[in-house]
């Protein structure tokens, strides 16, 4: 990871005076990054839903309440520091509108169409078709630390 990330991790446990900790990761969301680390940022995201099967697929632990993660926006530059307040695993179209709507990009039906496109494209990739019943990892988060 670049020395930003870890220079921003360093302010954050100065800031927060919390020395023993540590980020499992620093990532981008989704297909607009810029927008939505934005929206992290403004603390009108406090929720993202991603595809249970990629975590399969990648042998890769889902997330866990209390980790801390690093918002990247679309240049990879920290922007936000977030801390998973709790993780369901569900069928996406049982995802409530409460729960699309703490993503902070739109409506339901916005949620619904930008999240069905985005797995729909990714799936192709491993030659799996999108299902509106496919299994999704909700996470809500809460933003403690950006500049």
């Amino acid at each position: 990871m670049n020395n930003r990330v870890q220079d921003f991790w360093n302010e954050f446990c100065i800031a927060t005076n919390q020395f023993e900790i540590k980020y499992k990761d620093a990532f981008q969301f989704g297909a607009s990054a810029d927008w939505l680390a934005e929206l992290v940022v403004q603390g009108k995201k406090t929720a993202t839903t991603s595809g249970y099967v990629f975590y399969e697929l990648e042998k890769a632990p889902i997330p866990e309440a209390g980790e801390y993660y690093i918002v990247l926006d679309g240049q990879e530059e920290p922007v936000a520091v977030i801390q998973i307040q709790s993780v369901e695993v569900l069928p996406m179209n049982e995802v409530t509108e409460e729960f699309a709507l703490a993503e902070g990009e739109g409506d339901y039906q916005y949620w619904w169409q930008a999240h069905e496109k985005f797995f729909t494209e990714l799936l192709k990739e491993y030659d799996i078709e999108f299902s509106p019943d496919m299994v999704v990892v909700c996470e809500r988060f809460k933003k403690v630390y950006s500049k």
